[in-house]
């Protein structure tokens, strides 16, 4: 075992800590992936945090890694109560949008919308209109369900969620 979880622990909560060295760790060793990811069921909030930070991060250096626990980010990770866990979902399913199923596409795009509408965290927020603005490009029901919630969103007071749905929605036209 190589510790991830009591090595994720500490510092500022914004703070990267160990998070670039364990990812190298796991590019160089993919077999210890496993242990890096059930960091995520940890009690301490900034360990899921760099957990979040670090999988997103080999999924774009080696989506492969990743690919054998989608079905897990889909079932279990989905249901994480933390903002970076969201977030990271929703970069994470644009990465390995072309390795998943139909039904697992499926799944993924009502996390989206349901985060979508139901979120307050505008790092949440600006992530879903990222990843399904993308793949309402090629979804036309995809595209007519965007419409409300993103025109609600261009009234929002974060500038960067406004901005975002107001160029997502200039997108479809």
């Amino acid at each position: 075992m190589r510790d991830f979880e009591n090595r994720l622990k500490g510092g500022h909560p914004n703070s990267l800590g160990n998070t670039l060295e364990i990812v190298d760790e796991v590019l160089a060793e993919n077999t210890h992936f496993d242990e890096l990811f059930h960091c995520y069921f940890s009690e301490d909030e900034i360990v899921r945090l760099r957990v979040s930070n670090s999988v997103k991060r080999i999924c774009i250096a080696k989506k492969e890694v990743v690919l054998p626990y989608l079905e897990k980010l889909l079932h279990e990770i989905s249901k994480i109560d933390q903002a970076s866990t969201q977030w990271t979902l929703a970069i994470l399913y644009k990465l390995l949008e072309k390795d998943m199923s139909d039904e697992q596409l499926r799944e993924a795009k009502n996390q989206l919308k349901h985060n979508l509408k139901n979120h307050k965290d505008w790092i949440v927020l600006n992530n879903c209109i990222d990843t399904l603005g993308k793949w309402a490009k090629k979804d036309e029901e995809l595209k007519q369900w965007l419409t409300e919630p993103l025109t609600n969103l261009t009234q929002d007071s974060r500038k960067s969620v406004a901005k975002r749905a107001t160029k997502t929605l200039a997108s479809f036209v």
